[in-house]
């Protein structure tokens, strides 16, 4: 048997590393990209009802607000240790305070995710409870694609929603993820 070499022992520690700072990374344009959502949404498409019976559907607003106070059931389930901002009322919420709710919560999950992806034996996020009525999970890769693809799918939403009503979001960019990644912060690019 050949001798490994101290790098050829490290290698998948750090290609680990790498694919954990990628997710986190992507985990925090996220966040970016919601608040290009926010930033160029009209105003009126806030608390426009939905097409279909009245009543039914959520609005543009509630749709923000149940992002946020879905972060912060991940939060308070997951990483209990980690202080939870205010939830929002899907019927009172502003724009301007859902921006700041926003960047609140998506910082502490970056947090808590940062904690479950880590390789540490002493980590404090080990499981990842979505919800009371669900089964618990392992945390790690799962815990992000799951966290990642409920925010992206709210956005389609939104989205949709917003042009259904009349309002279209004029050039968000939010496939634009260089500048996504600029904008939340990250001194690297996609990888």
């Amino acid at each position: 048997m050949a001798h490994q070499s101290h790098a050829e022992t490290f290698q998948p520690y750090a290609a680990l590393a790498e694919i954990r700072d990628s997710l986190l990374e992507t985990y925090a344009s996220n966040d970016a990209m919601n608040q290009l959502l926010l930033a160029h949404l009209d105003p009126r498409a806030w608390r426009a009802q939905p097409p279909g019976k009245k009543g039914k559907g959520r609005t543009i607003a509630a749709i923000f607000a149940h992002l946020h106070n879905s972060r912060l059931t991940w939060l308070r389930n997951s990483a209990p240790h980690l202080k939870c901002p205010p939830p929002l009322d899907p019927h009172r919420c502003t724009m301007k305070q859902t921006v700041a709710a926003h960047r609140r919560s998506a910082a502490q999950c970056l947090r808590m995710l940062s904690d479950a992806l880590s390789a540490a034996p002493n980590r404090r996020v080990a499981k990842f409870r979505r919800d009371g009525y669900v089964p618990t999970w392992p945390a790690g890769g799962t815990m992000f694609a799951y966290m990642f693809s409920h925010e992206a799918h709210h956005r389609g939403q939104i989205l949709l929603l917003a042009h259904l009503l009349g309002y279209r979001i004029p050039e968000p960019n939010i496939w634009q993820w260089d500048k996504l990644w600029k904008q939340a912060g990250l001194t690297t690019r996609p990888r």
